[in-house]
């Protein structure tokens, strides 16, 4: 089940679980560049229908100008976000966890790793998912809408999604995004659970960056998709993405202990 809240400052779009389940937690999600709500309609249902609450909030906004001031926005808005999921008895159900794509990864980064950034803004998510954070010194793409698309992603039904969204921001990728906010969400020393996510194909990536930042964060663990795009969330591996997704937030429910491991295998 799907709703959309269209109340001026307070958009957002929901994804309900099947009715029975409990719900097994509340994932946020932030867009990026250029992206829409229905950007992440897929992985909202999907997620949904293994039983977590999934609200999917207005792409972050990141002001060069003024980057202190664009996280602190952010912020309340991803708490106002978590808050309006509460149940009836004003609860929310935990663990909370914020996705973010591509800015969205960078400021949900780098707002976690700001000392007292989001506790000031009443955020305390569990986890974190971090998908296609741009690298540092990437140059945007050139070119039509096509290119972008391939940059994007090579999922056709993506792609149509893309092109059918009269608001999806087309050139999007171009904008460039604040050098200090890319540093602080590189390096971010944000003491959660991350599962960091990047598409091997994915021009706009720094694995060697990535893999440092992974390697020096307490509990973190770089996924890497095989022929994935930038937009890892929503490729043609995207029925796999949301399954490492599963997986993370299960075993993140079992106190990062995984439930599944492997003893013998001929593959």
């Amino acid at each position: 089940m799907t709703e959309r809240n269209t109340q001026q400052d307070l958009r957002y779009t929901d994804h309900f679980g099947p009715r029975g389940p409990a719900v097994r937690g509340t994932v946020v999600v932030v867009p990026g560049r250029g992206e829409t709500h229905d950007t992440y309609a897929r992985l909202g249902k999907r997620l949904a229908a293994d039983a977590y609450r999934v609200r999917v909030v207005d792409a972050a906004r990141l002001d060069a100008e003024d980057p202190d001031g664009s996280l602190t926005r952010l912020g309340g808005r991803i708490a106002d976000a978590v808050a309006g999921t509460a149940d009836p008895d004003g609860a929310v159900v935990h663990p909370v966890i914020l996705v973010g794509a591509d800015t969205g990864a960078v400021a949900v980064a780098a707002l976690l790793g700001r000392e007292d950034g989001a506790a000031a803004a009443g955020l305390r998510p569990d986890a974190v998912v971090l998908a296609g954070l741009p690298a540092r010194t990437t140059a945007p793409p050139s070119g039509g809408w096509d290119d972008e698309l391939d940059v994007r992603t090579f999922c056709p039904a993506h792609r149509s999604t893309l092109t059918d969204d009269a608001a999806f921001g087309r050139g999007a990728l171009d904008e460039v995004v604040p050098e200090r906010l890319l540093a602080a969400a590189y390096a971010s020393e944000a003491d959660l659970p991350a599962l960091i996510l990047a598409g091997d194909a994915d021009p706009l990536a720094d694995r060697d960056a990535l893999t440092r930042t992974a390697k020096s964060l307490p509990r973190a663990r770089l996924s890497v998709v095989r022929d994935a795009h930038h937009d890892v969330l929503n490729d043609m591996q995207h029925r796999s993405v949301a399954a490492e997704i599963v997986t993370f937030l299960e075993t993140l429910r079992n106190e990062l202990v995984p439930l599944v491991t492997v003893e013998s295998s001929a593959w």
